[in-house]
């Protein structure tokens, strides 16, 4: 198995236990976890998002992500997406608006069809990423590597699997 493949696997592995996350919610489905926070269905919501535009970010399409001025990537770089890919955590932060739900999936099977279709559209970008030059070209990191990029998706996933609340 090629790296591209062993790191979308992990990919994978993070959604799958995202929705096992989701399904163990639905008593709880569209209820925060705690004052200012978001439920299950809004977290799914947002994952699938991130998934959706990466995949975007990953062919070179526009994407919903912010554009850093070209200057200030090699920093965000440095000082944030190369600390999560070292560490294998997320420090807490705030998402962008187009990121962040009001609501989410009508219900956890909603939020796994809604996932399962975009982690698909995800690996296949990546795929064909790592056949031609492995680079991605992200407006707010800079260039990085298909396979850090992946491995940034997997690790965002599962931090925010872990924001699933429980019923």
């Amino acid at each position: 198995m090629s790296d591209i493949e062993t790191i979308l696997t992990g990919n994978l592995e993070a959604v799958r236990e995202l929705i096992q996350a989701a399904e163990k919610a639905e008593p709880i489905w569209t209820q925060p976890r705690a004052p200012g926070k978001w439920s299950a269905a809004q977290v799914t919501e947002h994952v699938a998002r991130a998934l959706e535009e990466s995949a975007n970010v990953v062919a070179g399409r526009p994407s919903k992500f912010p554009t850093f001025p070209s200057i200030f990537r090699p920093i965000v770089r440095g000082v944030f997406f190369n600390r999560v890919i070292r560490k294998r955590t997320f420090p807490k932060a705030k998402t962008n608006k187009p990121f962040d739900p009001e609501s989410g999936p009508d219900s956890p099977a909603a939020a796994a069809r809604r996932l399962n279709a975009a982690v698909q559209l995800f690996e296949k970008e990546c795929r064909t990423c790592a056949g031609g030059t492995g680079v991605v070209r992200s407006t707010i990191f800079g260039d990085v590597s298909v396979g850090d990029y992946a491995l940034f998706q997997e690790l965002h996933t599962r931090n925010h699997t872990g924001q699933i609340p429980s019923p």
